[in-house]
């Protein structure tokens, strides 16, 4: 189930809603661990089994971290409990990968091995393992206490609304929120307008790009116009779809009570690749720097070494996203540069926003034909078009399967990522806030009032264009659900 189906709209979140405040306040962790064990579920139930074991192993070496606080007990059954979480994530998600290249270096194929399976990628394996993980590390170096309370654990790692693809959350930071949070009105209303245009983003833009992707990506021989599209449909494509996602596990969060960390802050307005790393999937980038850089030594052993330290997490950041040779050259590329940022000292306040911001942004784009392509020959073959090897005009042949919608919408993301400030800080449900008068009422001004009219009816016209949208499209999950 995603969240952009009618099953998830009209089915699965009103029963789930009316079943969460129907609940008592002090049970609503066995309903957040019963809804989001069905919404889990309903893709595939045996690894739900997966989910709940790795749920238990965790707590249980929680609560042994914390018996055995300052001992060298703690240690190992921290060692334990993490190595138990990245073995699973290995088998699962690297074993075919490692099958497959082996069977490369020997000249020969996994068939003719032996090996005549493939382990299927349980969905959401990448995000909640690594919250688990996170959970452990927190607990030994005590930055926070064990929970006694499996249902409430089992709730902050099965929680729905960011199960499946993020924003990668701590314990820590969620703790007070699964005990005690706040519900109200105004807070809901703000949850469904920021699902509202998370929903939007993922099926009126994201979607509507992606055939100029597909298109280009399909080629066998691209000239520039048709690679460079590709490049530029996809990045866009990628961003609206996963802060999309982003944004409707906010949303939802907010529904139920919770306040998620922001994922995306306009990445696409960075003007060095340090900065992109500040402004995209930010959960991840603070776990990558709190759980590896930071442990590897960060930047306290010396230049040469904070530069390995550098390239060594992004290379692992990009094996993140996938076993394949394409992630580990995404991770490389990125590592890169942040090194060599570093190294000269490269400061986007120091250079012309109209050459830093466009710099930035092509070689954000040149990283992701690497992390699009499903080998790496075949993100040559875009890179090949890119340099103008197999001509530059586009051709009839690759307009012939697109329609003209698709490249309205593309000119409209592409300014939609430009004014993308303006445009939040006019929906942003919390620009019009009441103020209180000396009697203690609460009152809007004129302006505000009409502000806030105008912006349920323009979230209202836009959920309607949405579902209607939704409704005549196929299938189409989220990319990241591929992580």
């Amino acid at each position: 189930m995603v969240f952009s189906s009618e099953q998830f709209l009209f089915l699965f979140l009103p029963l789930f809603l009316l079943a969460y405040y129907m609940t008592p306040v002090a049970k609503r962790s066995w309903t957040i661990v019963a809804g989001s064990y069905l919404f889990y579920a309903w893709w595939r139930v045996d690894f739900l089994f997966l989910l709940i074991g790795t749920t238990a192993w965790t707590y249980y070496f929680g609560l042994k971290i914390q018996e055995h606080d300052g001992s060298k007990r703690a240690k190992i059954f921290c060692a334990i409990g993490v190595a138990g979480c990245l073995a699973v994530l290995g088998v699962f998600k690297y074993l075919n990968f490692f099958i497959d290249s082996f069977a490369a270096l020997a000249g020969t194929t996994p068939d003719q091995l032996g090996v005549h399976w493939r382990l299927i990628l349980p969905i959401g394996i990448s995000f909640y393992v690594f919250q688990s993980i996170s959970y452990l590390v927190d607990i030994y170096r005590k930055d926070a206490p064990a929970t006694r309370s499996f249902i409430d654990f089992a709730a902050f790692i099965a929680l729905f609304p960011k199960l499946i693809a993020g924003p990668i959350l701590r314990y820590k930071d969620l703790a007070g929120q699964i005990s005690h949070r706040v519900h109200s009105v105004n807070m809901f209303v703000d949850g469904v307008s920021r699902f509202t245009v998370g929903l939007a983003k993922k099926v009126l833009l994201a979607d509507a790009v992606a055939p100029i992707a597909d298109a280009s990506f399909a080629l066998s021989d691209p000239t520039f116009a048709e690679a460079f599209l590709g490049m530029l449909a996809y990045s866009l494509q990628l961003y609206f779809d996963f802060s999309g996602y982003s944004d409707m596990a906010i949303g939802l969060g907010m529904m139920m009570g919770f306040r998620f960390i922001e994922n995306f802050n306009r990445p696409y307005i960075s003007r060095s690749i340090t900065e992109f790393w500040r402004r995209w999937h930010i959960s991840l980038s603070v776990w990558l720097r709190d759980y590896l850089y930071i442990p590897l030594g960060g930047n306290r052993k010396g230049v040469r070494r904070t530069y390995f330290n550098l390239i060594t997490v992004m290379l692992l950041g990009g094996l993140w996203h996938g076993a394949s040779w394409t992630f580990v050259i995404w991770g490389a590329w990125h590592g890169c540069w942040l090194a060599i940022e570093r190294a000269t000292r490269w400061s986007y306040t120091s250079h012309k926003y109209w050459i830093s911001l466009p710099v930035t942004f092509l070689l954000v784009m040149i990283g992701w034909v690497v992390f699009r392509a499903e080998t790496v020959g075949s993100a040559f073959t875009i890179y090949c078009g890119l340099v103008g090897l197999n001509g530059f005009a586009l051709r009839a042949d690759y307009l012939v399967g697109l329609t003209q919608d698709s490249f309205i919408f593309l000119l409209l993301s592409l300014a939609i990522v430009a004014l993308e400030g303006r445009i939040v800080t006019f929906f942003n449900p919390g620009s019009s806030e009441p103020q209180v008068t000396p009697g203690g009422q609460m009152v809007l001004s004129a302006s505000a009032s009409y502000r806030q009219i105008a912006n349920s009816v323009l979230l209202s016209a836009l959920m309607v264009l949405t579902v209607a949208k939704l409704a005549e499209q196929s299938f189409s999950p989220f990319l990241y659900f591929q992580f």
